[in-house]
This record gives C-alpha cells, sequence and structure tokens, in this order.
C-alpha cells in the first residue's frame, strides 16, 4: 500500500509541477504593422522603388526615340549603318532589361534588411516578456500554430506591445 503511494506521488508530483509553468503566446503579425520602424521602412522601399521606376521610364523612354527615329531613318539609311544602329538598340534594351533585374534584386534584399532588423527588435521584446513573466515559451500565432489552448496560454501581444512601446 505504501508503496503504491509512493509511485502516485511520483507521478502526480511532475503533473504539478507542469501546472505550474506558464505558456504565452503573440501575435506578430498585429504587431509589427504598429511598429515606427515598419512605417518608416516601408516609406523607404516605396522612395526607392520610385528611383528605379522613374530610371526604368526614362530609359524606356530613351528607347522608344531612338527606335523611332530609326524606323523613319532605316530605308534612307545604308545597311552597315543600319545594322550598327539596330545592335545600339538592341544593347540599350539589355541595359534596361539588366538595370531592372538589379533593381529588384536590390530592393528584395533592401527590405530583406529592414524587415530583419525590425524582427529583431521583435524577438526581444518578445524576450523580455517572456524572462519578465517567467513563461516556459511564447509561440508566435503567426506563424501558422494549428492550435493554441486559450486556458493554458496566456496572449501576451499587448505586453510586447507596451514593451516596444506602442498603444
Amino acid at each position: 500500500m505504501f508503496k503504491k503511494l509512493i509511485v502516485a506521488m511520483m507521478l502526480l508530483i511532475p503533473m504539478g509541477l507542469c501546472a505550474q509553468q506558464k505558456f504565452g503566446h503573440v501575435n506578430s503579425a498585429a504587431i509589427i504593422p504598429l511598429m515606427p520602424e515598419y512605417t518608416t521602412s516601408q516609406n523607404e522601399i516605396q522612395t526607392l522603388q520610385k528611383q528605379y521606376e522613374d530610371e526604368i521610364k526614362r530609359m524606356q523612354d530613351e528607347l522608344n526615340k531612338k527606335g523611332e527615329e530609326f524606323e523613319a531613318q532605316k530605308a534612307t539609311l545604308p545597311a552597315n549603318i543600319a545594322e550598327r544602329r539596330q545592335a545600339e538598340l538592341q544593347e540599350l534594351y539589355n541595359r534596361m532589361e539588366q538595370y531592372y533585374r538589379e533593381g529588384q534584386q536590390h530592393m528584395e534584399k533592401a527590405s530583406q534588411e529592414k524587415m530583419g532588423a525590425i524582427s529583431e527588435k521583435l524577438k526581444a521584446a518578445i524576450k523580455e516578456v517572456g524572462v519578465a513573466g517567467g513563461y516556459v515559451y511564447i509561440m508566435d500565432v503567426a506563424a501558422g500554430v494549428p492550435y493554441i489552448s486559450e486556458t493554458l496560454s496566456v496572449d501576451v501581444t499587448e505586453t510586447v506591445k507596451a514593451k516596444l512601446g506602442i498603444k
């Protein structure tokens, strides 16, 4: 009988310890758009995108103008000059395409860098909330967690917002 009581207590002690542990969840998708850094980075990315679009438009206008000039003069040009101008048009088109690709890559890299810095700041705030609140872990529901028990897990989204100075 005494052995059964000890075994039962040994089984119940770990369950009691689990009941005392705190688990939390946060919705980063509700926080990130409210961060001042996010608004700033979006504005910077839009400005950069406009610069690239303006330069592509300028290159395209130049290509169109030279193409129209070539078409108007094509019939009167000697064959070797016509071939050279056509090659120049092709080179201008190729430079425009290359500039577009490089611009897209630069935009993607800039976006990743800016969002990376924002994510790191958010992670640091979540960690501070976790340490201060004594949480075992805090899961991000925006990451696609299929289920979180609202009764066993505390929503710390508002606490993380407060830590970041967001209202």
